[in-house]
């Protein structure tokens, strides 16, 4: 029973709320308790948020994830869990939610509603319409951030925000190309109705355009002018390298072993990407906080 509450919640998706932690790396507060203990709370709140939204989507996509290979194990259409519990859970996580809001600043509370009105929308509509929908998924990471943001009532750069709509996009992407993949090769019909609007030459066109935004957006962001005048140094184009690598072995990972699908299996799982994401961390916070 632990084990499909533990499905249904989600709980590996959570490492995508790590975003909210992006404003506290860049704010230079990152060793300071109270702005920690903010953004973590922040964090915690954001994956109740998801989980939540996980629940009310898959209650939502029951019919669909049926007929998926892989999805029809989840929970809900496997029958491990009942409509009547899920949604029994998810009205406490909201309850939880409404709980911690009111010891949270009115902005934050306004991007959580926001994140949760998207998604809702997303469930129910945007995820039918082409492009939209990953332009809905690139606006849950961008909320998250400014979320992250407005917790410790910090400013973030537009850049930065640049940056997450961008990597966001092309997460969302090459999720529809490895769906479009599995379709092939399976010679199925789609379970997704909007897959039907996408192509792989789109989407490699759409995933290729948001690597390079990516890229840009963040080598821009290392030498702006605001960024070295808040750190002191030039130094953090050093990290654009890690960027780089990181995009181009997701890539490689989608395009040459179909894993795109499973961002978070790809971040938990595959050695140089946990390997190059440590390393930006590192590097990011030697520079910034100039141990070195």
């Amino acid at each position: 029973m632990f084990k499909n509450y533990f499905q249904l919640l989600r709980v590996p998706q959570w490492i995508k709320n790590l975003f909210v932690f992006i404003p506290l790396l860049f704010s230079l507060h990152l060793f300071e308790s109270e702005y920690f203990l903010l953004t973590f709370k922040a964090f915690i709140i954001f994956c109740l948020a998801s989980s939540f939204i996980y629940i009310v989507n898959d209650i939502i996509d029951i019919k669909a994830d049926s007929a998926h290979p892989q999805k029809k194990f989840r929970p809900l259409p496997s029958g491990k869990i009942s409509i009547k519990s899920a949604w029994l859970t998810a009205v406490l996580i909201f309850v939880l939610l409404i709980l911690l809001s009111l010891i949270s600043p009115l902005e934050f509370i306004y991007f959580l509603a926001g994140f949760i009105s998207l998604n809702i929308l997303y469930s129910m509509y945007f995820k039918h319409i082409v492009i939209l929908d990953i332009f809905s998924i690139a606006a849950g990471f961008s909320i998250r951030v400014l979320a992250g943001a407005a917790i410790i009532d910090v400013p973030v750069s537009s850049w930065l925000i640049l940056t997450t709509m961008f990597i966001s996009l092309f997460l969302g992407v090459m999720k529809r190309h490895s769906e479009l993949e599995q379709i092939t090769e399976l010679e199925r019909t789609p379970t997704r109705k909007v897959l039907a609007e996408y192509s792989l030459t789109f989407t490699n066109q759409i995933a290729t355009v948001a690597a390079a935004g990516v890229i840009i957006c963040y080598a821009l962001y290392t030498v702006s002018q605001r960024t070295v005048s808040v750190f002191g140094t030039e130094n953090l184009i050093y990290t654009t390298p890690f960027v780089v690598f990181g995009i181009f072995r997701f890539m490689y990972l989608e395009y040459l072993n179909q894993k795109g699908e499973n961002t978070t299996q790809i971040m938990l799982t595959d050695v140089p990407m946990i390997v190059t994401v440590l390393l930006y961390g590192i590097a990011t916070i030697l520079i910034v906080y100039k141990i070195l």
